[in-house]
């Protein structure tokens, strides 16, 4: 236990100076920002001096992350589950569910590179909704070569052939709801009130 506490502690001084470089910040900005002088700031990063919860608190303050970032500590009974991001296909793919079987919930990032591409069409068992965040979709679907701006949504088939990539200069961001037993994501619209003057 104490090797693993001197361990996580010695690298936190290298941390420190890898998160002040990253924000280009010299030691005298930072020690005006935390009220830490510049001969502490420059032993903690160099490993000479220990760390302590007095130093740390202000430090993560100042640097924009939490105690946890800063000292890389082990995930301790959060019942969150951190969802990791996959890269397929040139395509960042974050999954927002993380459960067997029904519909499965997705952010799909493509970057702008991707319009440059020559189409290849996939097909697969499934159904698929989608809603555009960011960007603009270019969505080929068949014999349909569509492009989905922000708030749109399209729904079809997956066993249609089917491609995606951007449309424009910039990469596009957007939701994905995929049943792969060919289930439909169902909206339900409210009904139309009627105009207060009708009678």
């Amino acid at each position: 236990m104490d090797d693993d506490l001197d361990q996580a502690l010695g690298a936190v001084g290298p941390r420190l100076r890898a998160l002040r470089q990253q924000r280009e910040t010299t030691l005298a900005d930072l020690s005006t920002a935390t009220g830490i002088s510049v001969s502490t700031l420059s032993r903690l990063e160099s490993g000479s001096r220990r760390p302590t919860l007095e130093l740390l608190l202000p430090l993560a303050r100042a640097h924009g992350v939490t105690l946890d970032e800063l000292v890389d500590a082990p995930p301790t009974g959060d019942p969150r589950i951190h969802l990791r991001p996959v890269t397929r296909h040139g395509m960042t793919m974050l999954p927002l569910t993380r459960r067997a079987g029904g519909i499965q919930a997705y952010k799909l990032v493509i970057p702008a590179e991707s319009r440059r591409r020559h189409p290849e069409l996939k097909t697969h068992e499934g159904y698929e909704w989608l809603y555009v965040l960011n960007g603009r979709l270019r969505m080929v679907l068949g014999e349909h070569d569509l492009v989905l701006s922000p708030g749109e949504a399209a729904e079809f088939d997956t066993r249609v052939p089917h491609w995606f990539g951007a449309a424009g200069p910039e990469p596009v961001e957007f939701l994905s709801l995929f049943g792969t037993q060919g289930e439909r994501a169902h909206l339900r619209a409210a009904p139309k009130l009627k105009d207060s003057t009708e009678r």
